[in-house]
């Protein structure tokens, strides 16, 4: 069953085939977890059925030139999209597969055969691009649950792979400059508990970011109460060294969500002799601690997961790294004022504006830059109006509910469970929200503001910017341990990127800004257009070396397979190998076809020309020190010398040019970045690709680690800089061991940067 995999046969670096949420579960669950056991159907299905379909290109370009900010215009064409997603049929082959593990799953029940029932399962989205560190979104895809029989569950996978293009959604990979096509979404198929209580568990205060503090929030019944904000949850606080309760705030549990026998979800009253009853008994809250200090040491970072407790036994639904941590907030002076509610702390920083009362989502048009957005709760469909917001208040939630958590993740002032937010604060009233507090106090009242002066936010710039929680300072000189870079192909993210406080950039993928031209590098020379060409690149390699003015920026000359970017003009020209992974690519094919590399080295003269001299060339898939000799000669006929206008290097990213390494660094290079994707899969033997053996792959391999060592070691010797850009470069492990070796940089993903700072400088 290609096309689905069981959880046993996942791991936590198997997000691009079943996504964040199946992966973190996949991970949990064979480390021993108590998770309820689940099947996922893969990414590449959802990819495989808008094929087959016929209807990719078709809803790809009803979003390629959608005005985001035009709510009711973005309302519109997502929904027309999900409406085609919903109405194609799924292939006969993968709806057979989908029952037959539904059954498969069923079976697993302890129940005599002859009175045995379909169960009741989850069906959860899981993007691809979801619950990573650095990068996780609340609440964009959705789960249905309590689904019960062949119909409904094959109804749900749609629906989930529909919302994929949700508004909210769409808006995030807009702003974040995500490709639509770059973005999968796997559906996990779990099997649903009936929990008697459920909640949520910080390994780290998500307030405060104090990471010696475990806080969980727990209700009766489902956790979707508690989700949604509906209920006041109990709160707890445990003291992460000593595992003593340091806090306790027993919630007014009015109602609960319930699961009834037909598998109708219902909201119930809850007896008034249960509703200011603690949740979690004692014994069981030992439980929790212990269990949440487990899961940190085993992710080895602050988690965010949800829980539930089915007559005695714990079970996890659900981690994923908690991505707010360690923003930074300057808690601001707020001057006398009346104080007119007082509510939970849920996202820091103080800020003023304009009250706008949101009770339908009609309403969400009203809010503009610089409003307070104040309702009931919040819900997913909210989140475009949120951005925009400078402040949210709500009557209801604890500091886990969806409100509390996405102006986290926004970078915005909350305070949530005012209990009457709704009818204290009026349409148009002026009011200052502080979200360190759970305070919000009458008038424009940070210190210093007038008035006549517009509101203003000193949390959140004027532009939705979910960048804000990457912002570090720079590295000096005088810091121990190697530079931290960053990987950044796309021009539009460079200052996104820049945010990070990184080092400079270790690459730059040129293959991105190839396939956004639409057209083959051979196309190019074909059709004598190499200038076209050239200028292209340069065009977008000045804004990255703009945002990194004055840090290098070393870009890798064009590294496509023969079997990559198929939609390119010209591509259909390519030749045809039975392994393109060893084929004609890198400095072989750059030899071959000399105008390609000829205009690449040409768009890097343009902006030297231009005055950026912190650009540097990077050849990769190098295996022979006469291909840097040629590569040289090459550069030299575009007027660049190498080594003296721009610094000049090399990926190592096969076995041969660790091997050789002393001959390289005799040709005369600058710096070596290890391309460890590659370098692992030639190691090891490893197609990285192949489901089947893709968990032996692992860049920590001891025959990997040592080719590390020996370079690090040789290149030394030379003065040649030393420094890694491969996925491992974001992994703290493989940092720490470089670190030890002397690497001279890493360069890691965005999302990374900090994370692998924080790694080299424990």
């Amino acid at each position: 069953m290609t096309d689905i995999c069981w959880l046993s046969e996942v791991h936590k670096d198997d997000t691009s085939i079943v996504g964040g949420k199946g992966a973190n579960l996949g991970e949990m669950y064979n480390a021993g977890f108590p998770v309820p056991n689940a099947f996922i159907i893969k990414a590449q299905a959802f990819r495989k059925f808008l094929e087959d379909a016929d209807i990719q290109d078709k809803i790809y370009k009803m979003l390629e030139f959608l005005d985001v900010n035009d709510t009711e215009e973005l309302d519109k064409k997502t929904k027309e999209v999900r409406e085609i997603i919903i109405k194609a049929n799924m292939s006969e082959s993968l709806e057979v597969q989908i029952i037959r593990c539904y059954e498969m799953l069923g079976d697993q029940e302890e129940m005599p055969a002859q009175i045995k029932e379909p169960c009741f399962v989850a069906v959860r989205s899981s993007a691809t691009a979801e619950d990573l560190e650095g990068a996780s979104f609340a609440g964009q895809q959705e789960t249905f649950l309590n689904m019960k029989g062949n119909d409904n569950v094959l109804d749900a996978v749609k629906k989930c792979w529909a919302s994929l293009f949700n508004a909210r959604a769409v808006y995030y990979r807009k702003k974040n400059n995500f490709k639509e096509e770059d973005t999968l979404i796997a559906v996990v198929i779990q099997k649903m508990l009936n929990f008697e209580k459920a909640g949520v568990l910080f390994t780290a205060n998500p307030l405060t970011s104090n990471r010696d503090e475990i806080v969980a929030e727990a209700v009766f019944g489902l956790g979707e109460g508690l989700v949604q904000g509906a209920i006041e949850p109990d709160h707890y606080v445990f003291n992460k060294k000593t595992g003593e309760l340091i806090e306790k705030k027993i919630g007014v549990k009015n109602i609960a969500v319930m699961r009834r026998s037909d598998g109708k979800t219902v909201v119930t009253e809850v007896h008034d002799e249960f509703k200011k009853k603690q949740v979690v008994y004692d014994h069981e809250l030992k439980k929790l601690y212990e269990y949440a200090v487990k899961i940190e040491n085993h992710y080895g970072f602050p988690q965010d997961v949800e829980f539930g407790f089915l007559s005695g036994d714990f079970f996890i639904t659900q981690s994923r790294p908690i991505t707010t941590l360690d923003l930074k907030k300057e808690k601001l002076e707020i001057s006398e004022g009346k104080l007119l509610l007082t509510g939970l702390a849920a996202s820091q920083g103080t800020a003023s504006g304009k009250v706008i009362l949101v009770d339908t989502l009609d309403d969400l048009k009203k809010v503009q830059q610089g409003h307070v957005l104040v309702t009931k709760m919040t819900n997913p469909d909210m989140v475009v109006a949120m951005q925009k917001a400078t402040a949210i208040v709500t009557n209801e939630g604890g500091v886990t509910c969806h409100a509390a958590i996405v102006s986290r993740e926004l970078g915005i002032p909350c305070v949530v469970g005012t209990r009457f937010a709704t009818k204290i604060l009026k349409e148009d009233m002026e009011i200052t929200v502080d979200g360190s507090e759970g305070k919000v106090y009458k008038g424009l009242l940070i210190q210093g503001q007038t008035k006549e002066q517009k509101p203003i936010s000193q949390s959140k710039p004027a532009a939705p910017n979910l960048t804000k929680m990457f912002q570090v300072p720079n590295q000096t000189q005088n810091q121990k341990g190697p530079m931290v870079k960053v990987n950044c192909d796309l021009p539009e993210v460079a200052e996104r990127a820049a945010a990070t406080g990184a080092d400079g950039v270790g690459l730059v993928r040129i293959e991105f800004m190839i396939a956004e031209s639409g057209i083959h590098p051979a196309e190019y020379i074909r059709t004598k257009q190499q200038d076209r060409y050239s200028q292209m690149l340069a065009n977008g390699l000045e804004k990255i070396a703009r945002a990194f003015k004055n840090k290098p920026v070393w870009v890798r000359t064009s590294d496509i397979r023969t079997d990559e970017y198929k939609s390119l003009k010209g591509a259909q020209q390519e030749p045809k190998e039975t392994n393109p992974m060893i084929g004609w690519h890198g400095i072989r094919r750059g030899i071959d076809d000399t105008e390609i590399l000829k205009a690449e080295f040409k768009a890097i003269k343009i902006l030297h020309d231009k005055g950026y001299k912190n650009i540097g060339i990077m050849i990769p898939f190098v295996i022979r020190a006469e291909e840097i000799q040629k590569a040289k000669e090459i550069c030299r006929s575009v007027g660049l010398e190498p080594k003296k206008d721009v610094e000049f290097g090399v990926m190592v990213e096969t076995p041969a040019s660790c091997m050789i390494i002393e001959d390289l660094c005799r040709e005369g290079i600058d710096f070596i970045s290890f391309g460890t994707n590659d370098l692992t899969q030639l190691v090891l033997g490893i197609d990285r690709d192949n489901e089947r053996i893709a968990h032996l792959y692992d860049e920590m391999h001891p025959g990997v680690l040592r080719l590390l060592d020996m370079v690090i070691t040789v290149c030394k010797m030379f003065g040649v800089k030393t420094s890694i850009c491969g996925q491992a470069g974001s992994r703290p492990e493989m940092a720490k061991f470089l670190k030890k070796k002397g690497i001279s940089s890493i360069s890691a993903n965005i999302d990374a940067v900090q994370k692998i700072r924080e790694a080299i400088n424990n």
